[in-house]
């Protein structure tokens, strides 16, 4: 077969696997068709990797070469099979950050390697063909866009192990230093693109001093970015690095040519930065004022419900599962803390049992509830709790007023009350669970402790509110066996 007519078929291979990414994205918006839609995009990923071994063996690359993309290949998809294989559900935010990290990190070692390789003085100035004004912006863009991803995605990932706190960061002069890194980093841009278009010449060693710089300069813009976030934006910053990924890959691909990380870019970072808006706009704030002003308090610093004299009811097991079973209506409010004792299965359990007794059961799902978008989607479906209960915010809030029972499982901060009355709070402002007017509140905590906003919530001393304290996988499988005998 002749060089020509491989070439069509990789690039034919390229356009399939991207309509395969197309088709399989779109399956994900419901659970019901979503591990269909992502053995789609698996599929077409495995084709594009083969296609593009395939241009490289036309290319005739050496030994070395195949042995650095073997090794890789072996090491990347190794690694990454056993992650995905052994990587807890409480566990799965920060791995999302950390591939959001290696996406942005590879594309923008993808760039500087272009850059490097096209030998920068020569092409610059004009002196080669092959790099312009336009390849030079694609190369910064990746550069840069990447760049914040890699250390932005750390920081989120730290945080969310527990490495560093949750709370909001503030360093002595962090503004004044993010300002600098955006002026210098827009300076040193602007200074390389007018090389490209050749109206600036500058030697080799400026060059590459000037890209180091601009590399510096997102690196520290994506920990100054990230640091002062509050652990309750975390969800909403995670989605926003996603669509940072996904536009670095779009731009290395406009940097080596490739069509298939254009495409494959340009929906991550499209379908990334739709979901960041739609999270935002659920905690109705601006994307500017999640970047620029941190969301959550420093601990302690939040005592509504104490200040106001509040006292505590705790209910025992038999008395939460008599309230359950001689509910008409019960809605099922899961949290973090569901995701962290593992409990999506305890809590179907639960919700079967209800229901065989003639109980309309559903499940209140907040947009950020947890710490990942659609977290707690993901861990119901693990489950396999039927879509059509999972009801989000705006569907479910009205109907919490002919709610016998609103059982909440360790869910904080969406259910906090104060965000709606209480001008003083750090989430005041921010839409939540309507659970407070509910006919009767069970929650199930393990202890009073604050959530990850780090304040506290006044729902817990409404009259209303009965706290059940029990791990959530142990408290369900208790309740359950209570409401068998009833």
């Amino acid at each position: 077969m002749s060089a020509a007519n491989i070439g069509y078929l990789v690039q034919l291979s390229f356009i399939v696997g991207a309509a395969l990414f197309v088709v399989g994205l779109h399956l994900m918006n419901s659970p019901a068709t979503a591990r269909t839609g992502n053995r789609l995009s698996a599929t077409g990923m495995i084709i594009a990797v083969a296609a593009e071994l395939v241009y490289v063996a036309e290319g005739h690359a050496g030994l070395g070469n195949w042995a650095i993309i073997i090794i890789g290949l072996a090491a990347g998809g190794g690694l990454g099979l056993r992650m995905a294989r052994t990587v807890a559900m409480t566990s799965m935010p920060q791995l999302v950050s950390l591939f959001n990290a290696v996406g942005g990190g590879a594309a923008a070692l993808l760039a500087i390697s272009d850059f490097v390789a096209l030998d920068g003085h020569r092409i610059l100035a004009g002196g080669a063909p092959g790099l312009d004004g336009w390849r030079t912006l694609f190369i910064l863009a990746d550069v840069l866009i990447g760049s914040v991803t890699f250390t932005g995605s750390l920081i989120a990932s730290a945080k969310l192990m527990g490495l560093i706190k949750g709370q909001p960061i503030l360093i002595p002069g962090g503004r004044i230093v993010t300002w600098f890194t955006v002026v210098c980093g827009l300076s040193v841009s602007i200074v390389l693109i007018l090389a490209g278009m050749g109206i600036v010449t500058y030697d080799t060693s400026l060059l590459y001093v000037l890209l180091v710089t601009g590399l510096a300069c997102a690196l520290i813009f994506g920990l100054m970015m990230v640091l002062p976030i509050g652990g309750a934006d975390m969800p909403v910053v995670i989605s926003l690095l996603n669509a940072f990924t996904g536009t670095a890959v779009s731009m290395a691909g406009f940097v080596v040519g490739n069509v298939m990380l254009i495409v494959a870019g340009a929906l991550v970072g499209a379908s990334g930065a739709i979901l960041t808006r739609l999270m935002a706009g659920a905690m109705n704030r601006s994307i500017a004022n999640i970047i620029v002003g941190g969301f959550g308090a420093e601990e302690g610093t939040q005592s509504s419900f104490v200040a106001e004299g509040g006292s505590v009811r705790e209910v025992s097991v038999d008395d939460a599962a008599i309230q359950l079973a001689y509910a008409s209506k019960v809605v099922i409010v899961p949290g973090y803390g569901l995701a962290v004792a593992q409990a999506q299965h305890g809590v179907r359990e639960l919700a079967d049992l209800l229901e065989a007794r003639g109980i309309e059961v559903s499940y209140a799902i907040h947009p950020v509830a947890g710490r990942m978008p659609g977290h707690m989607n993901v861990l119901l479906a693990e489950a396999n709790v039927p879509y059509p209960q999972l009801r989000e915010m705006d569907d479910i809030n009205p109907e919490f007023e002919r709610t016998d029972v609103a059982l909440v499982v360790g869910a904080n901060d969406v259910t906090n009350p104060a965000a709606r009355s209480d001008r003083s709070s750090p989430i005041y402002g921010m839409p939540i669970l309507d659970v407070d007017k509910a006919r009767s509140i069970i929650v199930i905590k393990r202890s009073m402790g604050r959530g990850y906003a780090g304040i506290d919530n006044p729902l817990y001393v409404n009259p209303k509110t009965g706290m059940y304290f029990a791990d959530a996988k142990q408290g369900l499988a208790k309740l359950i066996a209570a409401v068998k005998v009833q």
